[in-house]
């Protein structure tokens, strides 16, 4: 199994904790997507991903594009631990905030978006991460109020859930960005709780082959 992944993406990062929490070796290819204009613009990884994006996972021959559909793969590949809740109803609500971080938070905060604003509309840094806090914000105060209802120790009670492979990625990347994080006390929770287990720490950009 080889995961393509660049160190910091949150992507990424979502994958490799729901390969660590199911103990599925694989291997790590480095697509860095800053140097050299970006590797992931390169032919044969475009041949391999035509978004031109990180993750994408290989296995058994076959090719697997964007990290919800991945760790949906790899949570059936191999079922224990399991990662969504037996109950329908509990399921959705961890697949919901999976989708309020992947759909809703990381795509207007990604570093293409981000390069974009900076490279070819000519924002100034500054305007970039207002743009960025701004966004992390408002999603973070939604996310929030939809975690009090039934956080404990990790996003679902204090069982580890895809829940919380999506929103520690985020979190991480909210501190690199130095967002305050003081509104949001069952984020701060989840996130301390979560990084103390080594299927995470193993998992964060610190800890992997490409790290800068």
């Amino acid at each position: 199994m080889k995961l393509y992944s660049y160190f910091r993406s949150s992507a990424s990062f979502r994958v490799r904790i729901v390969l660590n929490l199911k103990q599925l070796p694989y291997e790590t290819v480095p697509v860095h997507l800053v140097k050299n204009g970006g590797e992931q613009f390169a032919p044969a990884y475009l041949a391999l991903n035509p978004q031109g994006v990180v993750p994408s996972l290989e296995n058994d021959g076959e090719i697997l594009l964007q990290s919800s559909a991945i760790c949906e793969y790899l949570n059936e590949l191999q079922p224990e631990p399991a990662l969504l809740p037996s109950d329908l109803a509990q399921r959705a609500w961890v697949r919901s905030v999976c989708n309020m971080v992947a759909c809703d938070i990381h795509p207007v905060n990604n570093l293409r978006v981000l390069t974009y604003l900076t490279k070819t509309l000519g924002h100034s840094e500054e305007q970039k991460m207002a743009w960025y806090r701004h966004w992390i914000a408002q999603g973070f105060d939604a996310l929030e109020k939809v975690l009090a209802q039934k956080a404990g120790r990790y996003c679902w009670g204090d069982t580890v859930t895809l829940a919380d492979a999506f929103v520690i990625p985020q979190i991480w990347n909210a501190n690199r960005f130095a967002c305050p994080l003081d509104d949001f006390p069952t984020l701060r929770r989840v996130y301390e709780n979560a990084m103390m287990l080594p299927e995470f720490v193993q998992a964060a950009p610190a800890s992997q082959p490409d790290a800068e």
